[in-house]
């Protein structure tokens, strides 16, 4: 699958930070740009976490609403009334890393699931956020093979720099017991779309006494540049997490996010 172009804009900006603890943590920068091309595919990708165009075909009939009302009343988090907006920058951050981990680190990230049942479009969907899979062999199963959950925290409004990065950490923690009923409902939702080959992929990170893998861990924080402070986030500690000696920090910062973030649900929405 080719790398979508609005990826191009993250950029590894090369700045290195260490935590409490001396982990390593990585920043990199969403530099975005107004091309309409370029914004139009992301919105789509966006869009189809969401409700893909085969489903959407099928639920707006009946309902007396266009494609882009219908998205924006009944799919996509609210953009003004609380906490729809802080749930649309959460979303955003949790799928921006998830791009990053299948584009630039080449892992499997099914992560549509997370999005296109919510029961509730203003609330976050519970459990891990993001999980990619990496296979040694494309048919077998090799103890090299990784799992990585992700949790992600987002910062794009305020005036005021808080350590999203540390209550990522904290979150990434509770995955130790989350991590299985993850795995089940992304399984499981294979199994409901007649999937049975990635649903035993999925299964294969399953039991890890018998059926041994890597297992790593992952904590990002996606911020505004204005409520980036280097100086807080190296106040990170990660001594008390369960993979504290597999677990991989990020930064991602850029301008205006928040503004971002909304001009893409309208995009998402106005081109369905």
């Amino acid at each position: 699958m080719p790398t979508p172009a609005h990826l191009d804009w993250l950029v590894d900006t090369g700045e290195r930070l260490t935590s409490a603890d001396g982990v390593e943590i990585e920043v990199w920068e969403l530099r975005h740009a107004d091309d309409p091309t370029i914004l139009s595919a992301w919105a789509k990708h966006f869009r189809d976490h969401y409700c893909d165009e085969a489903m959407l075909a099928l639920l707006v009939p009946g309902t007396g609403l266009t494609n882009g009302e219908y998205l924006l009343q009944m799919k996509f988090p609210d953009a003004s009334d609380a906490p729809g907006p802080s749930i649309r920058a959460g979303d955003f951050a949790e799928i921006i890393v998830a791009d990053y981990i299948e584009y630039k680190l080449g892992y499997w990230c099914p992560r549509q699931f997370r999005y296109d049942r919510k029961a509730v479009r203003n609330e976050s969907t519970k459990g891990s956020d993001i999980i990619g899979f990496h296979f040694v062999q494309d048919d077998g199963i090799d103890p090299n093979d990784e799992l990585f959950v992700l949790e992600t925290k987002a910062a794009m409004s305020g005036n005021t720099p808080t350590n999203r990065l540390q209550v990522a950490v904290d979150d990434s923690h509770k995955d130790a017991l989350r991590e299985a009923t993850a795995l089940n409902a992304i399984k499981q939702r294979f199994y409901d779309r007649g999937e049975p080959g990635p649903a035993k992929r999925v299964e294969r990170f399953q039991n890890i006494a018998d059926r041994p893998f890597i297992r790593k861990s992952g904590a990002a924080a996606v911020v505004n540049t204005a409520l980036y402070d280097a100086d807080i986030l190296q106040q990170t500690a990660t001594t008390s997490h369960f993979n504290a000696g597999n677990l991989k920090l990020m930064v991602i910062r850029g301008d205006t996010l928040m503004i971002l973030v909304h001009a893409l649900y309208e995009r998402a929405a106005n081109e369905a």
